[in-house]
């Protein structure tokens, strides 16, 4: 690892968290509830979307900026699972379950979907 991949990770960290933090309040915002809509959509699309990086294989630069940085700092797994411990704590049962759910088999879905994608539009 050299210079130039640590100022890629970090400048696409600085936008990936913006991103994230601006996906997830605006979702949010579109349904007042105590299911963690925000952060299941964020997490879903940034499955689906480092699928596709990888799978169009590109360069160890794109990945260091688009994958490490932007798609690692829009993702979030530990807010993923405060959410769900905050939902089992709070004995919401079908919502805990319902996002793990959706979250661990759409995911892995989206990540081969995209994967697959990526992999029919290479370069």
């Amino acid at each position: 690892m050299n210079i130039s991949h640590l100022l890629l990770v970090g400048i696409g960290g600085f936008v990936g968290a913006i991103f994230r933090y601006s996906l997830a309040g605006w979702v949010n915002k579109q349904k007042n509830t105590s299911f963690p809509m925000g952060t299941m959509v964020v997490n879903l699309f940034g499955s689906f979307l480092l699928g596709i990086l990888i799978g169009i294989g590109p360069g160890s630069l794109w990945i260091s900026l688009a994958g490490t940085g932007i798609l690692g700092a829009f993702t979030t797994f530990s807010t993923f699972k405060l959410e769900a411990i905050q939902l089992h704590l709070k004995r919401k049962w079908k919502m805990f379950l319902y996002y793990l759910i959706i979250s661990y088999t759409i995911g892995l879905l989206f990540a081969f979907t995209g994967y697959n994608i990526g992999q029919w539009i290479q370069f």
